[in-house]
C-alpha cells in the first residue's frame, strides 16, 4: 500500500534527522571520550537548572489575539515565538488543553504568502479589469485562509474578483499571477489593504494561524527532564524552542530556545570542557554542514517577497543577500524581518517594485544611525568554534555565514542548531529508553 504524503514527509524527516547527525559525527575530529563525557554530563543536568527567560515569566499570547497584535508583541519583546493559550481552558491542569501551540514568524510568513497566493489564484482565473479586490473577494480569501479551501471557495474567489472590476484599473491577464511575489506585485498597495486592513484578515486570530500553519510541534518537557533531551530536540530534531512544564501542572515554567542555549554555552567560556571544543577550527568539526552550491541565497535586486517565499520553500529561517557572480555577501534577511512589512506598511508604499536592497535600506533608515545597512555576520573556514559561538551569542543572531576569498563569497551557513550539535550526540536508543518511544514518534504527537 502506498504511503500518504504525510507519512512520506515524516519518514523523510526521520531519515534527514539521522543523516544530519551521521554527517556531523563522521566529519568531526574530536576525541570520542570528550564527546561521550559531555553527552553523559548533559544527561545529568536537570532542565530546572537552566536560566529562566528574561523577567522570569514566559510571554504567552491568547488564542483570540489578532495576528497584527501578535506581531507587535513578538517585535516589542524581541522574541521569535510565543506559546498560544486557550482562554477557555485557562485553569486546566492539562497542558494539552491549556496550550494550542506556538505562534512564530515562520507561521506568519506562511499565512501572508498564502494570502497573496490565493489572490494569485483569483487573478489568474479572471481576465477582468480590476483596480483591487472587492469585499466579496476578501471574504473568499479569508474563508480559504480559515479553512474553507475547497473548489467552491476558489471559484467564489475568482467570481468575486471579476465582480470587483472598475474603470481605470489594472488589466490582469488570465494565467499571469501564479505565485505570491507576482500576485503582490500586481496587487500593489492593495496587497496591504487585503492582508492588513480588510476583513476577515484584519481580525484573523492567532488560533487560526496555529491550526493551519503549525511549523513546529508543541512539545514540552518536564522540569525534571535532563538537558541532553532538550539539546537533542533543539539540534537533531529541528525544534526551535522547547517549552518547560512543571510536573502535574499546566503552567509553563520556562521556554528554552536555541539562542538561549548558545548564549548559555558562551557563558561557559573558560571551563575546560568548553575550551577544549571551542578551540577547534570549524573545519575540524565538519562545519559548515553543506557544500557551497547548497547555500540558498537571494540577490539584492530581487523582490523582497521572493526572499520570504524562498525561506518558506526551503524551510529555513534566513538567507544571505548577495551580489555579483561570486555571490559576495552584503546583508542578511531573516523571518523576523516580516514584521517590518506588517507593522510599517507605510514605509513600503512602492511595494510592487520593492527590491531586497531597497527593503534593507528602508529598514536601516528607521533602525540604525545614518541609515547604514547592518553588515552580515560572517566567519572564515579557519575561525574557531569559540569565535562562532561568541558572534552568535553577542550579536543575538541565529546564523553566521562562512565566506571565502577577498570577495567574501558565501560558501556555507552555520546555524544555532549546528553549534549545539557539536557538543553532543544521541546515545543508542536514547529516546526509547528514556521516554518509552522514539523521538520520531514523540514529534508526531
Amino acid at each position: 500500500m502506498e504511503k500518504s504524503q504525510e507519512e512520506t514527509k515524516e519518514t523523510a524527516t526521520a531519515v534527514s534527522n539521522d543523516a544530519y547527525f551521521e554527517t556531523i559525527q563522521s566529519r568531526k575530529k574530536l576525541s570520542a571520550s570528550l564527546q561521550e563525557t559531555l553527552t553523559a554530563a548533559f544527561a545529568t543536568i536537570p532542565v530546572s537548572s537552566f536560566p529562566q527567560v528574561p523577567g522570569g515569566k514566559v510571554i504567552e499570547i491568547l488564542a483570540e489575539t489578532s495576528v497584527s497584535d501578535a506581531v507587535k508583541v513578538l517585535s516589542e519583546c524581541n522574541i521569535l515565538s510565543a506559546p498560544v493559550t486557550n482562554p477557555e481552558k485557562a485553569y486546566s491542569n492539562d497542558w494539552r488543553e491549556r496550550y494550542l501551540g506556538i505562534i512564530d514568524y515562520s507561521a506568519i510568513i506562511l499565512w501572508v504568502l498564502e494570502g497573496a497566493e490565493l489572490a494569485a489564484v483569483a487573478l489568474s482565473a479572471s481576465s477582468a479589469t480590476a483596480a483591487g479586490i472587492g469585499a466579496g473577494a476578501v471574504g473568499a480569501i479569508g474563508a480559504m485562509a480559515l479553512g474553507a479551501t475547497g473548489p467552491g471557495a476558489v471559484a467564489g474567489l475568482a467570481v468575486a474578483t471579476a465582480g470587483a472590476a472598475v474603470a481605470g484599473g489594472l488589466v490582469v491577464e488570465k494565467g499571469v499571477a501564479k505565485d505570491a511575489p507576482t500576485a503582490a506585485s500586481q496587487l500593489g498597495d492593495d496587497f496591504y489593504r487585503v492582508i492588513l486592513q480588510e476583513e476577515p484578515f484584519k481580525s484573523t486570530k492567532v488560533k487560526e494561524i496555529v491550526k493551519s500553519f503549525r511549523s513546529t510541534p508543541f512539545l514540552p518537557v518536564s522540569t525534571e527532564s535532563n538537558m541532553l533531551t532538550v539539546l537533542l530536540l533543539l539540534s537533531k530534531y529541528r525544534m526551535r524552542n522547547v517549552p518547560v512544564i512543571e510536573p502535574g501542572k499546566a503552567i509553563m515554567k520556562n521556554f528554552i530556545t536555541q539562542s538561549a542555549v548558545v548564549r548559555g554555552l558562551e557563558g561557559c567560556r573558560g571551563r575546560d570542557w568548553f575550551d577544549a571544543i571551542a578551540a577547534h577550527p570549524i573545519s575540524d568539526l565538519g562545519l559548515p554542514f553543506m557544500s557551497s552550491d547548497q547555500v540558498v541565497s537571494i540577490n539584492s535586486s530581487e523582490l523582497i517577497l521572493e526572499a520570504f517565499k524562498r525561506m518558506k520553500d526551503n524551510h529555513i529561517g534566513g538567507l544571505p543577500v548577495v551580489e555579483g557572480p561570486k555571490k559576495k555577501i552584503i546583508g542578511n534577511l531573516s523571518m523576523r524581518d516580516i514584521r517590518y512589512l506588517l507593522l510599517k506598511p507605510d514605509l513600503f508604499s512602492n511595494f510592487r517594485h520593492l527590491t531586497v536592497s531597497d527593503f534593507m535600506k528602508t529598514v536601516a533608515s528607521t533602525s540604525h544611525e545614518a541609515g547604514k545597512v547592518m553588515p552580515p555576520i560572517t566567519c572564515k573556514t579557519n575561525s574557531t568554534l569559540g569565535d562562532v559561538v561568541h558572534s552568535l551569542a553577542s550579536k543575538l543572531v541565529h546564523r553566521i555565514y562562512v565566506v571565502d576569498g577577498e570577495e567574501d563569497e558565501v560558501i556555507g551557513v552555520i546555524t544555532l542548531r549546528d553549534v549545539i550539535s557539536c557538543f553532543i550526540y544521541e546515545p543508542p536508543n536514547y529516546f526509547d529508553d528514556y521516554l518509552g518511544f522514539s523521538a520520531e514518534e514523540l514529534l508526531k504527537r
